[in-house]
């Protein structure tokens, strides 16, 4: 059987932490051959978070190919299209793992495949909470997605949206999401040492919220905001924690002066965004990590906490919220159209009836499941129950 995998971005760390552990699978078959087309480096919103030459990061050995080094705003439709059919016709490949429905360039290969003969697989992170449905978009994804074989799901709530297009429960081949659990770790349990210093070279309090992220709209850091100073306000240990926003984004300015307005600017720290890699030490300074926004296909930022053994507040519209947030256990899941409720969660967690520390390592068992091995070998065996 021969797999091919198209795939955006080379940048996607956390992708290629899930094809390395299928490479290895995949090197233990002699009748299995993969090959991932990687179509750009990276996008232009996120080359600042490209990582150093100096840094020591976790290298890639997978069997890919870099269809265009550069970014994939300047890729066009035809130089895609083109590299895409060029590949696909000299590696002969027996199932096709498509990124998603939204790039022309593999709906055309979709319709190629089909043609042909050769099963395709698609990737789904949209969720039915991700934003307004209706109309000839959905239509032109009844479509697309009555053309597949199977799906790579982004969690049960990727799944269930597909079901409304008459997919079955049998096309569904994964339904998880992965980051390099292992290389996080690694890099937290080296910073936590520190965490002391590093907190009073920051300016931050001994205890720490932290939101990870790009500061735009859709996140709802108002809201974090808004919940944290009426936290404050309940807790009887309020000196003793602040607040992080880690991340760059148009709301910067606007997070700045509502910080002000809030009488935060002692408790609230904005810091600059960092590649992935750097994450882990902000984590070690942070005590628990809450994601608040109106829509998020998944949320690998929940991943990536866990990984490093801390509980997590998540908004109800994030895809992992139903896979990854046990409440009481491994964090709290909660409505962000109502406020009152991510400010209780704050506040337990500030007066300690939510034991961060006994949730962190529920956090980090639960998170083990979802590590680039279970999820590459799930991959695989989609890929061999569609070829077959």
């Amino acid at each position: 059987m021969r797999i091919l995998i198209v795939h955006n971005l080379l940048w996607a760390h956390y992708k290629s932490s899930v094809f390395q552990a299928l490479q290895h699978l995949v090197d233990q078959r002699s009748d299995i051959e993969m090959k991932v087309l990687q179509i750009a480096r990276n996008e232009q919103s996120r080359a600042s978070l490209t990582a150093d030459a100096k840094e020591t990061v976790p290298v890639y050995t997978y069997n890919y190919e870099l269809l265009f080094d550069r970014y994939w705003e300047e890729i066009s439709l035809s130089e895609r299209t083109k590299a895409l059919f060029r590949q696909a016709v000299a590696f002969k490949p027996d199932v096709i793992n498509l990124t998603g429905y939204y790039d022309p360039a593999q709906i055309l290969l979709l319709v190629w495949a089909k043609a042909r003969g050769i099963r395709v697989i698609m990737q789904n992170e949209s969720t039915e909470a991700d934003q307004q449905r209706g109309g000839l978009k959905e239509q032109v994804k009844q479509w697309i997605f009555n053309r597949c074989d199977g799906f790579f799901c982004f969690g049960s709530q990727a799944a269930d949206y597909l079901f409304q297009f008459g997919v079955s429960p049998g096309q569904i081949l994964l339904r998880k999401n992965a980051v390099d659990n292992k290389a996080l770790l690694t890099a937290y349990k080296k910073a936590l040492p520190d965490r002391r210093n590093e907190q009073q070279r920051l300016g931050l309090r001994p205890n720490n919220v932290v939101f990870v992220g790009r500061l735009i709209g859709i996140k709802n850091l108002p809201l974090l905001l808004t919940c944290f100073a009426e936290a404050r306000k309940q807790s009887v240990h309020e000196q003793e924690w602040g607040l992080i926003l880690l991340g760059d984004g148009v709301e910067r300015e606007r997070l700045a002066e509502l910080i002000s307005t809030l009488d935060l600017t002692d408790q609230v720290k904005l810091l600059p965004g960092r590649p992935w890699y750097q994450i882990p030490a902000i984590l070690a300074l942070s005590n628990v990590l809450v994601l608040p926004s109106h829509s998020e296909p998944w949320g690998l930022v929940v991943n990536e906490a866990m990984a490093c053994g801390l509980p997590v507040i998540v908004s109800d519209r994030c895809g992992c919220a139903a896979d990854l947030v046990q409440d009481d256990k491994t964090g709290f899941v909660f409505d962000p159209d109502v406020p009152d409720q991510l400010t209780v969660h704050l506040t337990q967690f500030m007066d300690g009836s939510a034991p961060a520390e006994k949730m962190g390592v529920a956090a980090q068992q639960f998170i083990a499941q979802y590590s680039p091995e279970a999820v590459a070998q799930e991959m695989l065996d989609g890929f061999i129950k569609i070829a077959e």
